[in-house]
């Protein structure tokens, strides 16, 4: 029997809802105020919110000294390359652990899942050294591989997670119809987790995009992401915090609009199988 909600509960809920959310949201509000002011206002105390004299200097600035198009579209080919990379060789994984399971697989898991918990900076000096003798520093080739490596242990775990509310029954009849492994996969298994499958791609999308720690050490300017990019703009002559501010904008917008489109898709995946 469903329970029954009174008016002021529901009140309640929205109005602390709508305070955490613009809580959450204030920081990336100030950011991008922050980025039509000038540089004293910027450091002004106290903080100027609106009534300041606004300009668009910064945007100009940052982009005649910085080719945010070329970081942008790094950011684009790292981000969507290394999660498709990571979805054909996590899909397959997956598969095989939620439907041939053994008595290894959970203890493959957790292995996989524990290599999140190690300290990237632990596994720097090797692995630029392999990029620095294999030719890979400063390459987009490089960073995709680097990326796909270090959220495959997330995709595997989710698609596992989709998988696993799968019934087997249905993959089973696929088989008896002459299906082989490879087409059970493609034509059976990932239609019915399009959801799951969709909201891995999101996650990942954004994860890949804000990946700053490798991006730093293993590009210099060629294959230098946004987060290079926003970097640029901390110095040893100091912060120039609203160019620094406008950086970030231009930076974090496109994956800002792109959860903003996509929220629907991204909450339908991350409860998909959670309602019986």
């Amino acid at each position: 029997m469903a329970r029954s909600v009174s008016t002021r509960q529901k009140v309640i809920v929205s109005v602390v809802a709508w305070a955490l959310g613009l809580l959450i949201f204030f920081p990336i509000l100030w950011t991008f105020i922050t980025s039509f002011k000038s540089e004293g206002d910027a450091v002004a105390s106290p903080p100027l919110f609106l009534f300041f004299h606004w300009t668009t200097e910064n945007y100009v600035e940052v982009q005649s000294r910085s080719d945010y198009f070329l970081h942008f579209s790094n950011s684009v080919i790292i981000a969507v390359g290394s999660t498709i990379l990571g979805l054909i060789i996590a899909v397959p994984a997956a598969w095989a652990m939620a439907f041939s399971p053994t008595k290894r697989t959970k203890d493959v898991l957790m292995w996989m899942l524990s290599t999140k918990m190690m300290p990237p900076v632990g596994a720097l000096i090797p692995i630029y050294l392999l990029f620095q003798a294999t030719g890979l520093l400063d390459s987009r080739i490089g960073l995709v591989a680097v990326m796909t490596l270090i959220n495959l242990p997330i995709i595997v775990w989710m698609l596992y997670t989709y998988f696993k509310e799968i019934p087997g029954e249905i993959l089973e009849a696929a088989r008896m119809d002459g299906a082989t492994l490879m087409k059970e996969i493609i034509y059976v298994l990932t239609p019915m987790a399009v959801p799951g499958i969709a909201s891995t791609l999101l996650l990942n999308v954004i994860l890949a995009w804000n990946e700053a720690f490798w991006t730093l050490n293993l590009t210099a300017s060629q294959a230098a992401p946004l987060t290079a990019f926003i970097a640029s703009y901390s110095s040893p002559e100091g912060l120039f915090y609203a160019k620094l501010s406008a950086a970030s904008t231009m930076a974090i917008a496109p994956i800002l609009i792109l959860g903003w489109f996509s929220q629907k898709q991204l909450v339908r995946g991350l409860t998909f199988g959670a309602v019986k």
